[in-house]
């Protein structure tokens, strides 16, 4: 209803609307506002009133005082809304009321809930009337006129309709006033607007009037204006030069109607077919078609201008044209309908592409070049050897490129000549005509070859007419034009390509260009084909040098544990030692059978603490020194059979398992150089693993024989010790990893470290292990010994042992109390006065008790690892009291500080535990005799 009024209408209907619509709510929002305060004073009146006659009424209620109560509410013609009160007793009867002159039908006949009520045009109240907060007496009625409420809100809203009318007829000239100032700007740009659309003279401009929206508007409206004018003029300038660009544009441009009329056609579309626009114009435009696609033509352009399914009818289609002289070309065309004064155009945009197609054939020549390229060149890296890379490249070359004859030939520098070394399999025929099968050689003579030996690219295009004996060969097989590539590596020529056709002028540029590449990619490969050969040969270097480095890293760090493990074990078993020695020496009462065994005990403890000197040996960078004597291999076995007899026949048969020994020892057996404990704890092992892998039993083999083997031209002799199974055997991979320190396939109940001091004590004799196994086979090991070669005669030497001139006062330190008393015990039945003290600190109080008492000590004997006060402690404090007493240290760790040269301070000598009495008494003897030599270390 409002759209279509004038704005100066609208705008005073809407200040108008607005005014009325404020002042409506303003005077909506005072009633509503004062008929919620009087009610609620009317409540606050009510409430404060009805609790002072409830408190005046107690006494007449609770005396039950009529005239009382009715004095109290007579108080209330005080208040003229109050139109009836009224008091009831407990039992819910009139007590009194108020006006007495009122009829009983204005006071409700039953009590009601403590509360207010608004109702009939009256605001009623019942209270309760208490004593003492907690006894009820009764309840006060009270009733209050509201009328006069409802006469106060009539009068409020009568006042605002009359200031709402007011108002509105005052608004109603003030905007009619006022809506000018909006309507007289919005008119001028009316007017202006208007005269432009009908004259469409865009110099015309409006008038502002003020400096607000309008203003803004205006101005506005006159920079659009200025725009159009320049804009307009533009587009003038602009048509002419299009018209420019389109008749020197690169590409044809034909316009043709609905009909196929040609109406426009440019100077480019006229070098293209040949034709002025003269010529052509309302003709129809399938004159520049070949006939066979005119119809096409006229059946897609019908089937447009009927359905208009599409508005770009063709782009970059590529079709064949015709110029004026009949001949056809290919052209890219793209038609676009143009919609031009409501008629239908089309545009058509034309170009030559006969040069293109041109570049994209050598393209796709050069792509299939490039594809083949790639194609030998990843084929090539699969191989590694040059026989292979050279014949996937011919086979590639004969097939794809194709040619009619291919070979690559080896160049040899010193020779001058080339050596066919691979021949494709389709020239192969051609090869025999031409002698130039595998392996044959061709001279260098001064034609292309020399060129290309040189590291140049030679093409020939008719080798028919070059006189040398080379081109003349290929000429007489039927080739004419022949490419010769170099293979170079690091800047030398080591072979050379060579490619031939039968055409005179066979090859392309490009095609010269692919074979001097490929060549490049040839001579690459059989490049990393040497050295990949070599790489492999380093690796195979590398791989052993790292496998002895990791068995030696391996056997540190058994080393490493067992250090901490000697010690201990050495503590353990020299209280044996002594004891041993002792009883053999001091006992003459000894069976033959009680001095066998203890015999046996000695080599025992004697061969472990061998062991325990061995183990050291896994961290130690340098070869053991081990003193080597001539052993029989036969007595080491027996005895080894003998000692482990119990673990390969007893323990089994409780289980009902039986292992048949097999022995087999050559008579005359030549002695070899070697250490018999080391021997004799290696075979302990190899029969230890040998019954562990015969759960179920077998046959156990010991052998020992003699073979001869050439060793540089020197016929050596080898003394074999050979132990075998029947058990599980070993994988490949488990036989190469059995003699790794650590490995086991025992589980828990192996440690890994049997093989591997095996391993340790064949490197330590100069010694071979061979191994032979298979899963279900068994296994053999085989020890080879060299025989001895030095001259020494059988039989150990005795020396006799030096003993001290007399007794003497000896202190021993240790804290272990069974290595104090049995050393305690052998020292004193050698005569000595032994005085023991248990640990560090209590060794240096008694050595300091003694020099206070002008006592002495010949000799101090002290243990290294002690705990709070170790044996350099104790030396040091010995030798700040009394240097000239002798200090032996006697430790388990004792061979490792002599072999590493790491002698503590202030100590004289070093044994290492067990000690020998023999050992022991020569250097007490030697520290007794001779307090004042200079230091030594047994």
């Amino acid at each position: 209803m409002l759209r279509n009024i004038p704005i100066r209408r609208k705008v005073m209907l809407m200040m108008m609307s607005v005014s009325g619509t404020v002042l409506l709510l303003t005077c909506l929002a005072f009633i509503a506002y004062e008929y919620h305060e009087f009610r609620s004073h009317s409540v606050r009146n009510i409430s404060t009133l009805g609790k002072l006659i409830a408190n005046n009424s107690t006494a007449a209620l609770a005396f039950d005082n009529a005239d009382d109560a009715r004095e109290v509410l007579a108080a209330l013609k005080a208040e003229p809304n109050i139109t009836h009160a009224a008091l009831y007793g407990v039992d819910g009867k009139l007590f009194a009321r108020y006006p007495e002159a009122a009829g009983l039908q204005g006071y409700p006949a039953n009590i009601a809930e403590d509360g207010y009520q608004f109702a009939d045009g009256a605001l009623t109240q019942w209270l309760t009337v208490m004593q003492d907060n907690n006894h009820r007496l009764g309840k006060l009625y009270l009733r209050a006129d509201q009328r006069g409420l409802y006469t106060e809100l009539r009068n409020y809203s009568l006042i605002a309709i009359m200031m709402t009318g007011v108002a509105l007829v005052i608004a109603y000239f003030l905007a009619r006033f006022l809506q000018s100032q909006i309507s007289r700007p919005l008119t001028a740009l009316l007017n202006t607007t208007t005269a432009v659309g009908q004259h469409h003279d865009y110099s015309l401009r409006a008038e502002k009037i003020g400096n607000d929206e309008f203003g803004q508007l205006t101005e506005g409206l006159n920079s659009m204006l200025m725009r159009i004018q320049h804009q307009a003029r533009e587009v003038t300038e602009s048509n002419e030069v299009v018209r420019a660009i389109i008749e020197t544009a690169s590409e044809g441009i034909i316009t043709i109607d609905e009909h196929g009329l040609v109406e426009a056609f440019n100077a480019t579309a006229s070098r293209i077919f040949g034709y002025t626009l003269e010529e052509v114009r309302g003709k129809n435009v399938k004159l520049l078609m070949p006939p066979q696609y005119a119809t096409n033509h006229d059946e897609y352009i019908s089937s447009y201008l009927r359905t208009g399914e599409k508005k770009v009818i063709g782009i970059g289609r590529e079709v064949t044209g015709k110029r004026k002289d009949g001949s056809t070309f290919p052209m890219d065309l793209a038609i676009v309908e143009v919609q031009l004064h409501g008629r239908r155009k089309f545009s058509g945009f034309v170009r030559d592409v006969t040069q293109r197609k041109e570049w994209e054939a050598g393209l796709q020549a050069q792509m299939n070049r490039l594809a083949l390229l790639n194609r030998i060149t990843r084929a090539t890296a699969e191989r590694q050897d040059l026989q292979s890379i050279f014949q996937v490249v011919v086979r590639s070359l004969e097939q794809d490129l194709p040619l009619d004859f291919a070979c690559i030939c080896l160049y040899d520098s010193i020779a001058q000549e080339l050596t066919v070394t691979s021949v494709g399999v389709n020239s192969g025929s051609l090869a025999m005509e031409l002698a130039m099968t595998e392996q044959a050689h061709i001279a260098i003579d001064k034609n292309g070859l020399s060129r290309c030996v040189l590291g140049y690219l030679v093409y020939e295009q008719d080798v028919s007419l070059i006189s040398f004996p080379f081109p003349q060969r290929l000429a007489a097989g039927g080739l004419r034009s022949l490419v010769a590539a170099p293979l170079l590596a690091e800047s030398k020529v080591f072979g050379v390509l060579i490619a031939a056709r039968r055409a005179v002028n066979g090859f392309t540029a490009g095609e010269s260009e692919f074979l001097r590449q490929l060549s490049e990619h040839v001579a690459l490969a059989a490049h990393n084909a040497q050295i990949y050969r070599a790489l492999q040969q380093a690796y195979e270097d590398l791989r052993q040098s790292q496998q002895t480095i990791l068995q030696q890293e391996r056997l540190s760090a058994l080393g490493q544990i067992a250090s901490g493990v000697a010690h201990d074990i050495n503590n353990a078993i020299s209280p044996v030692a002594l004891y041993t020695e002792s009883l053999l020496q001091y006992e003459p009462n000894l069976s033959d059978r009680a001095r066998k065994y203890l015999e046996t005990i000695q080599r025992a403890i004697e061969d472990v603490a061998q062991t325990v000197t061995r183990m050291r040996e896994f961290y130690r960078t340098r070869e053991p020194r081990l003193d080597l004597v001539q052993i029989d291999l036969n007595v080491i076995a027996q005895q080894v059979i003998d000692l482990t007899r119990v673990r390969w026949r007893d323990v089994p048969q409780e289980s009902g398992v039986v292992i048949e020994l097999q022995t087999s020892f050559e008579a005359s057996l030549p002695k070899v150089m070697g250490a018999e404990h080391e021997i004799r704890d290696a075979l302990t092992n190899l029969i230890f693993n040998a019954v562990d892998a015969m759960p179920k039993g077998g046959t156990l083999s010991v052998t020992t024989r003699v073979i001869n083997r050439q060793e540089q031209n020197v016929q050596d002799a080898f003394v074999l010790l050979e132990v075998s199974d029947t058990g599980v055997g070993m994988d490949e991979k488990t036989r190469k990893r059995c003699l790794e320190p650590f490995f086991t396939t025992k589980g828990e109940r192996g440690t890994g470290l049997g093989l591997a001091m095996v391993y340790g004590m064949v490197k330590r004799h100069s010694a071979e292990l061979h191994i032979e196994s298979s899963p279900g086979r068994g296994t053999l090991f085989r020890l080879s010994f060299p025989t001895a070669v030095l001259s020494i005669q059988d039989g150990v030497r005795h020396v006799q042992a030096a003993r001290p001139a007399r007794p003497l006062s000896l202190l021993v330190i240790d804290d272990d109390p069974i290595i104090i008393e049995s050393l305690t015990e052998v020292l004193r039945r050698d005569g000595h006065q032994v005085i023991a003290a248990n640990g560090g600190a209590a060794g240096i109080e008694m050595f300091n008790n003694a020099q206070r008492d002008g006592g002495h000590f010949d000799v101090v004997i002290t243990d290294l690892g002690m705990p709070y006060v170790d044996g350099r402690a104790v030396a040091a404090a010995i030798k700040g009291v009394a240097p000239a007493t002798p200090v032996l240290l006697l430790t388990g760790w004792g061979q490792r500080l002599l072999a590493e040269n790491d002698i503590p301070p202030h100590v004289d000598r070093v044994l290492n535990k067990p000690p020998k009495l023999e050992e022991l008494r020569r250097v007490l003897a030697a520290l007794a005799n001779s307090v004042s030599t200079p230091a030594s270390h047994d």
